[in-house]
């Protein structure tokens, strides 16, 4: 009973830091901030992806002194029993540049398991969450994933990672089979709502070839927990706390995206 406790408290208070975070990106988005960048192109960080981790770290370092916390911005890393993987704004170009598509996401893991998540879209104010064994939910209505189980019927999403211009796993020709295939592809510049949305059923499929753990912990227990699957491309289990290639689908899809992306 104890951890079922423990989860519950760690599920409310990553819905708590989520939609504090997201008030406060609300607020900011379509404002006059600072634009710094990171390495790699178009690597961008702005003063609101600090302050929202601020904002998620100092809640959570004051309920929870003895976790762990992985944030994406201010080198803040340290692995705990329990350990908060948190992107306090995934889709930080689309922010800056005042496209409305992002959000905060927060996953957390005990040991290497994700035991709970939030991920929180404040322009359309949609909460999505997940409780390990005890579904996936959108402001409050259960997640499912799609049942299309045919490939050509298929409507997926996709990323690329930074260096895209050195075609990682060969994620520039994956794309253009895809396209030659005549498969409709969406790229909505946040990998966290690519995979809520498969979560959701609105998309069947998402890949990318590389991602980081604050990239996908929040949404990967959506997925698995509205019926879906994620794994690497090899089809080996993701390492949430190291870079990752990321399959996920709706798992009548997945071994036919499997062999795609071989």
């Amino acid at each position: 009973m104890k951890k079922n406790k423990d989860n519950q408290e760690f599920l409310n208070t990553a819905i708590q830091v989520a939609l504090q975070a997201g008030a406060l990106l609300r607020k900011g988005f379509d404002t006059t901030f600072e634009i710094t960048s990171k390495p790699g192109r178009h690597n961008l960080v702005t003063e609101y992806d600090k302050a929202a981790e601020d904002c998620i770290l100092t809640t959570l370092m004051k309920r929870f002194p003895d976790h762990g916390f992985i944030g994406e911005e201010q080198g803040h890393t340290r692995q705990g029993e329990v350990t908060w993987i948190v992107d306090p704004l995934d889709g930080t170009v689309n922010f800056a540049h005042g496209v409305p598509l992002f959000c905060v996401s927060i996953a957390v893991a005990v040991q290497e398991e994700i035991v709970a998540s939030a991920v929180f879209q404040p322009m359309t104010q949609e909460l999505f969450w997940a409780l390990k064994d005890h579904g996936a939910f959108l402001n409050g209505k259960p997640l499912h994933v799609s049942t299309n189980a045919s490939f050509q019927d298929a409507f997926v999403t996709t990323g690329f990672p930074y260096n895209v211009e050195e075609d990682p796993l060969h994620c520039i020709e994956t794309f253009s089979s895809f396209l030659r295939k005549g498969i409709p592809i969406r790229r909505l510049g946040s990998a966290a709502i690519d995979m809520a949305y498969v979560a959701a059923g609105r998309f069947d499929a998402y890949w990318e070839a590389s991602l980081q753990p604050w990239d996908f912990a929040g949404s990967l227990l959506l997925i698995e927990e509205a019926g879906g699957t994620v794994t690497q491309y090899d089809g080996s289990p993701c390492k949430i706390f190291q870079p990752s290639s990321i399959l996920a689908t709706n798992q009548h899809l997945h071994a036919v995206l499997q062999k795609e992306l071989q």
